[in-house]
């Protein structure tokens, strides 16, 4: 077993700033977890914790039964996939693939064996005898979790592999990434900053914020039930609608209109209450004609997303968004009605940022932000 465990765990730089604060989270066998969030956030530093390029200050990590909480990165059984790969320019694909077995002390054939093998499972087949200079961007990304993958880790650790890549190559190497993950079934923790490869590649996700857990759940949780304001905000290609406001006779007010309660916060939220309404560009719809509890609204921007398009548009003194079809599409400067519906919409504490929700919400662990 393969598991990762966190108990509490702490990193503390001199000065007293912590890259990691306090967290406690368990990886299951098999699994890929991505570590999301913005630049600084302590995700890296997690992820080199984890690896033992970090000296935990604080707590424990195991890695399945094994406490390795002070044990040499060579002893965890963990391979590391760096950003910028790391591969040594005088060595041929080959060599680079079969140098970490050249540490070990295996024999020379059996190491040339292990590359050739890794390599035509990664499509590196006739660029053995290359150097990384002779490669692409995509070609290298291979080499690299090729030369990780030959040790046959219990752990991969993936910092942001897909950041150097070109848009078009870094969606095929994201699908190509999934496939190799699953078909290895080795646990993989994967750091990016970049909120669609976490929905796209993960099993679940933890959103970290100043070197704390702020969520962790799986891509349908965090995108459609965020815990926080914070994660509301940060998750989805187009962020969500986050409107402060109050309560007023059941209804949310905004602007001098008002929408229905979110369903989720029904017996919740009291007339009166401060609160943070969320709406999803996604979960809203346009209609040209008044319906019942549209908010009439003016259309300021429409940028077209190809097969679809997002549609700025104002209601009284807010700005909101919303995804339409390229059918739909209305004129900029025209006037219609945003409807959201009670189902699709959450509402937030005011003051800590967290969800309101009548359920228990049992698929999610969240902390108050």
């Amino acid at each position: 077993m393969a598991a990762i465990t966190t108990h509490a765990l702490v990193k503390e730089y001199p000065g007293g700033v912590r890259g990691v604060d306090g967290v406690d989270v368990t990886i299951d066998d098999g699994e890929f977890f991505a570590l999301l969030g913005p630049s600084g956030c302590g995700k890296t530093t997690l992820l080199r914790s984890i690896a033992g390029l970090e000296t935990v200050t604080e707590g424990q990590l195991l890695i399945g039964d094994r406490d390795v909480t002070t044990t040499e990165p060579g002893q965890r059984g963990v391979a590391m996939v760096f950003q910028d790969y790391a591969l040594f320019p005088h060595m041929d694909v080959a060599d680079n693939i079969a140098y970490p077995l050249k540490i070990r002390r295996e024999p020379r054939a059996r190491r040339r064996g292990v590359a050739t093998e890794v390599g035509d499972g990664l499509s590196l087949t006739g660029l053995m005898e290359r150097r990384p200079a002779q490669l692409s961007g995509g070609q290298q990304q291979r080499v690299a979790l090729a030369r990780a993958v030959a040790t046959r880790p219990d752990v991969l650790l993936l910092d942001e592999p897909l950041s150097n890549l070109d848009a078009r190559l870094r969606l095929e190497a994201r699908t190509f990434l999934k496939e190799l993950q699953r078909d290895l079934g080795v646990t993989t923790v994967f750091v990016t900053h970049d909120q669609a490869e976490a929905l796209a590649l993960a099993d679940r996700i933890a959103i970290m914020r100043a070197g704390r857990l702020e969520q962790v759940g799986t891509p349908r949780d965090v995108f459609a039930r965020p815990a926080t304001t914070f994660v509301a905000g940060f998750i989805g290609s187009t962020p969500m609608n986050l409107v402060t406001t109050r309560v007023a006779g059941g209804r949310i007010a905004i602007g001098d209109q008002s929408a229905p309660l979110p369903a989720s916060a029904a017996g919740v939220a009291a007339d009166g209450a401060d609160v943070v309404w969320g709406a999803r560009p996604e979960y809203l719809t346009w209609s040209p004609a008044q319906v019942p509890d549209g908010l009439a609204a003016e259309v300021s921007v429409v940028e077209n997303l190809g097969a679809s398009v997002l549609v700025t548009v104002h209601v009284g003194e807010h700005r909101l968004q919303l995804v339409v079809g390229e059918d739909d599409e209305p004129a900029p400067g025209g006037t219609g009605w945003i409807v959201p519906t009670a189902r699709r919409t959450l509402l937030f504490d005011a003051d800590s940022g967290s969800r309101l929700d009548a359920s228990a919400a049992g698929s999610l662990d969240a902390v108050p932000a």
